[in-house]
């Protein structure tokens, strides 16, 4: 009886609508954030550690969560970034030899509060009908009108910078020191598996904080950057923005991914914007303008770069498009090393349809490396 969740508990939307569960583990807690929901079928310690999920209550569509438990190395970020989980069924027990503990544990050492039972299929064709918004998940059932006001004090993602609540607060290294090549990775929420791969392909790297300038990343001699992924409004980054450009200017190898790309299409005077209820799953094709191959892509963002401007950009030509919205999924710019996508190279959601844009970015690398 112990790991039942019998506490009862409700989701209060902005709106005023009410979806009813229960309190995982049958704890009493209270937690705030923009409602989002992730389409994935698996992955959901590295979609609850994704820094980029910061401040989000996280709905799961898959029905059934916690099943494979948590394993240490599947974690993007050391601690859970979401604010809440809200899940239809929660899995109190784990089946997986390979897992280091139960969901439920994992959730309790990272205090995050979780509801269940929820009518998940109905949730989020509200969100889909009605786009993103705050939300509170909360066993506090009683006084609705006191949870409205609390609600209405949380800030709206439009306009929020939350890069700084994730970026590390000071430099740190990772991968091998002798490795071939070095890059500096300005980290606005960056994910653990980012820097594995650059470690795969004989990259040495050095992340550096949100706030970072482009002279303290060039002091390091880098052969090349990155800005990484991240949560929040990309608008009011204007450091990163700045760094963007001067990394532009000097043309050195530039790669951004999702907040890392809307920097760089900010930095080239094109404008971004927060979606209705944006990507997020594992399943997203893309369409690579460039080689006509089509790409199933793991997505993770609540804003996009406008299209219209990117289109009318003498100096940026459109890459890659989502094929359900056509929104723009990548850019690269014409007459210097740099380019950006909207979606995780990194993750492999089955297929490791994307995993080349490293190589792509590599290749760069090994140009500027030829061309001094």
């Amino acid at each position: 009886m112990k790991y039942q969740a019998r506490r009862k508990a409700i989701l209060l939307l902005e709106d005023g609508t009410i979806f009813h569960g229960k309190a995982v583990g049958g704890k009493d807690g209270k937690a705030f954030g923009e409602v989002c929901f992730n389409t994935g079928m698996t992955g959901y310690q590295e979609i609850f550690t994704d820094p980029s999920y910061f401040g989000q209550i996280m709905v799961t569509t898959n029905a059934h969560i916690g099943n494979y438990g948590a394993n240490e190395n599947e974690k993007e970020a050391e601690t859970a970034k979401i604010s809440g989980l809200v899940c239809k069924n929660f899995s109190y027990f784990q089946s997986r030899p390979a897992a280091d503990e139960t969901l439920q544990e994992f959730l309790d050492r990272s205090n995050l509060f979780a509801i269940s039972d929820v009518d998940t299929r109905a949730l989020v064709t509200y969100i889909r009908e009605n786009g993103a918004m705050n939300a509170v998940i909360t066993t506090e059932t009683e006084n609705i009108e006191e949870l409205k006001k609390e609600l209405s004090d949380v800030p709206d993602m439009n306009g929020l910078e939350l890069a700084s609540k994730v970026s590390t607060k000071e430099p740190y290294f990772f991968g091998d020191e002798t490795a071939r090549f070095k890059v500096a990775v300005l980290d606005v929420g960056v994910k653990k598996s980012i820097l594995k791969h650059l470690s795969t392909r004989d990259v040495f790297c050095k992340v550096f904080p949100y706030d970072a300038s482009y002279e303290q990343m060039k002091e390091w001699e880098p052969h090349g950057y990155l800005i990484s992924n991240g949560p929040g409004d990309p608008q009011p980054l204007t450091k990163a923005i700045q760094v963007a450009k001067d990394i532009i200017s000097e043309d050195k190898p530039l790669f951004g991914i999702c907040l890392g790309h809307q920097i760089i299409a900010l930095a080239n005077g094109i404008s971004t914007y927060k979606m209705h209820h944006g990507h997020r799953g594992i399943n997203h094709p893309i369409l690579n303008l460039e080689t006509g191959k089509g790409e199933i892509t793991s997505q993770n963002h609540g804003f996009s770069v406008n299209k219209e401007e990117t289109e009318a950009n003498t100096e940026v030509v459109i890459t890659h498009t989502h094929l359900n919205d056509h929104t723009v999924a990548g850019i690269r710019m014409k007459n210097k090393s740099c380019f950006s996508v909207q979606y995780h190279p990194e993750a492999s959601p089955g297929p490791n349809d994307a995993h080349y844009l490293f190589d792509e970015f590599i290749h760069n690398l090994i140009s500027q490396e030829v061309s001094a």
